[in-house]
């Protein structure tokens, strides 16, 4: 099922969930751009074995100190339809999600998540050589926060089949699905040597479900109205 938009408006601007697309948008054209693409891969990817010291990259790959990949993994992409599928998923859930939270407390949200599916990745096999990039593993933390605060939502998806269907289905069932999806392509995909890190969506949405909670009282405690005398 390709999300397509849903049916649950906001009541403020998401400034940071477009700065989110746009800068995936500008550093995947910096990588187009690059005559080395391979280089940028292994300098800013995030890797499971430089992570935990296990292996060192040559001087002339080390960009940045190993921890920062997981930050700098974040906003890179393996190509057009990497990106556009994660942007998809952020354009229809984060707004939502940035709308309950406010942005400051959004953002430190989504770097949240990111790290959780980075290290749900990296303790999967913490001697993998393999970079991985991508914005999925965070955006999944989002996913797991909708599917908590808004499962009730009503979300427009596309299901490729013998032919196109497009239909409205709850969040809760749209998100549960996907999940479920993640669960099994892990143990089969993967197992037959796919590119796709199940573990950092299986991650990120955990990490999501769980961080929502904290988060939401974090806000429902700085917008509680406190009632005085003259109230």
């Amino acid at each position: 099922m390709i999300p397509l938009k849903d049916d649950n408006p906001t009541s403020s601007r998401p400034i940071v969930t477009y700065f989110l697309i746009g800068l995936c948008v500008v550093v995947f054209l910096m990588q187009l751009g690059s005559q080395s693409y391979r280089t940028l891969i292994l300098s800013y990817g995030l890797i499971p074995s430089v992570l935990m010291g296990h292996d060192q990259l040559p001087m002339d790959l080390y960009a940045v100190p190993a921890y920062m990949t997981i930050f700098s993994s974040m906003f890179m992409h393996g190509g057009w339809m990497h990106l556009i599928m994660n942007m998809l998923f952020i354009w229809v859930f984060a707004d939502n999600i940035e709308d309950n939270l406010g942005s400051r407390n959004f953002i430190i949200f989504y770097i949240l998540c990111g790290i959780g599916a980075a290290m749900a990745h990296v303790l999967m096999d913490t001697h993998s050589q393999i970079p991985v990039i991508g914005a999925s593993g965070a955006i999944s933390g989002v996913l797991g926060a909708y599917i908590i605060n808004h499962p009730k939502a009503r979300i427009l998806v596309l299901i490729p089949f013998f032919f196109i269907i497009i239909i409205k289905i709850r969040a809760l069932y749209v998100l549960g699905y996907w999940f479920v999806l993640q669960f099994i392509n892990s143990y089969t995909v993967s197992s037959q040597g796919g590119g796709v890190a199940y573990a950092a969506h299986i991650g990120g949405f955990v990490s999501g479900l769980i961080l929502i909670l904290f988060f939401n009282k974090k806000t429902k405690r700085k917008t509680k109205v406190i009632k005085g005398p003259w109230s």
